[in-house]
């Protein structure tokens, strides 16, 4: 059986179990860590197959802000990442540096040896070898020459010697390594392959991929390819491509991680609310106390106050109503462009609104989302609102790959 799993790569993303979406209010005694919820335990049935976490997520570097606190740090390191993320052990785990992070360093900031230590003491079941990331690729109309070549070649050297001494160093540790190959084309990632089976990895990351276009992807895969040892397994580093599950897999992907369907729910401004049969643009009912927007439109005196509150909380009782079926949808369409006007008098979205209303995509659809909380998936409103939707689309993501998979036997 064909098998294509999906890893989630963690930025701290949770949301509070017990909000109350007409109230707007968190319970009083939340505590944030013990009874917000992730991904994996809203939903009844898996949206991944597991779960990466980056090094310098958990530690932050010089310039970058981490995305744990001293506390969290601390007690991810204490607990291991199964205990830290109440993650069923029929999830699997992958390390990584977040050669992102310092890519702008002349080298990698870690040494080998604290690599293996993030992996090893917290228990994942996979780790990538330490890497330098390389940005260039090159295309019929632009080549990589001079120092730039220079530089990639740098790079590639540095990612595969450390790889060397990674697998080395790996022996009686208790995670799976993984290698990973950089290049600027085809058969520069063909080289990096080549030496990373010669040393040994039957698991080998592709990097460096996320900017590329689909048929530049689906051009180092054809061409590594034919070099590739039977046993040899790929992970795609940041690719989210579903439409080419097939071809992944027949040039030996068995992974991929991507935040991509997460970042389109809380981020996008267009296709925002995934379905299996098209994406849908969520409705803007921003909060004039919170949203930075509207209170800029308040301070600069562009807009009254009361009148956007009357206005918000006008909107907020109409999508309400119209989910019950109280309210028509002419109505709660008027009101919310009336709104509309008011933030954003320049440009509407009368068409998609009218097409979300008219369509109610959300009572379509199985995921404990959608079924728990109704039409409030597609208001552009907040973190509670915003995250469900993005881990909604993390349901549609990981069906679509499901049904993609079985397509294939």
């Amino acid at each position: 059986m064909v098998s294509v799993k999906f890893f989630f790569p963690d930025s701290h993303d949770f949301v509070d179990p017990s909000f109350d979406f007409e109230t707007e209010k968190n319970n009083e005694h939340r505590v944030i860590q013990r009874d917000d919820q992730y991904a994996h335990e809203i939903f009844t049935t898996p949206v991944y197959d597991g779960i990466l976490v980056s090094k310098a997520i958990v530690d932050g570097i010089t310039g970058v802000k981490g995305r744990y606190s001293i506390a969290q740090r601390q007690r991810f390191f204490r607990e291991g990442i199964y205990r830290f993320f109440r993650l069923p052990k029929s999830y699997q785990t992958m390390g990584d540096c977040g050669a992102f992070s310092y890519a702008r360093e002349y080298e990698p900031i870690y040494s080998i040896d604290e690599v293996n230590e993030f992996y090893e003491n917290s228990g994942f079941t996979y780790g990538i070898s330490l890497d330098h990331i390389i940005f260039d690729f090159e295309t019929p109309k632009k080549k990589v020459t001079g120092e730039q070549l220079i530089e990639c070649e740098r790079r590639q050297e540095i990612t595969l010697d450390l790889a060397n001494k990674f697998l080395k160093s790996n022996k009686g540790l208790n995670f799976t390594p993984y290698g990973v190959a950089h290049g600027w084309n085809p058969d520069s990632y063909t080289e990096s392959v080549i030496k990373l089976q010669k040393m040994g990895y039957k698991r080998i990351a592709l990097g460096g991929m996320i900017p590329l276009k689909s048929h530049e992807i689906m051009s180092v895969l054809e061409k590594v390819n034919e070099i590739r040892s039977a046993e040899s397994q790929f992970h795609l580093l940041g690719v989210n491509r579903l439409d080419h599950i097939a071809e992944f897999s027949k040039f030996g992907v068995t992974s991929f991680d991507s935040t991509s369907p997460l970042m389109q729910g809380i981020k996008d401004d267009k296709d925002n609310y995934h379905t299996r049969n098209g994406n849908y643009t969520s409705i803007g009912v921003p909060q004039v106390d919170a949203n930075n927007t509207m209170r800029k439109l308040v301070a600069s005196g562009s807009i009254d106050q009361n009148e956007a509150f009357d206005l918000e909380r006008e909107c907020m009782d109409a999508v309400i109503n119209f989910d019950k079926g109280i309210s028509s949808k002419e109505a709660t369409l008027d009101c919310l462009l009336r709104y509309e006007r008011l933030f954003n008098p320049t440009k509407t979205r009368l068409e998609a609104i009218e097409k979300v209303l008219t369509d109610q995509p959300w009572k379509g659809c199985k995921c404990d989302i959608c079924t728990d909380i109704g039409i409030h998936v597609l208001l552009k409103r907040g973190a509670a609102r915003n995250r469900r939707r993005g881990f909604h689309n993390l349901y549609i993501a990981y069906e679509r790959l499901k049904q993609e998979l079985k397509n294939i036997q």
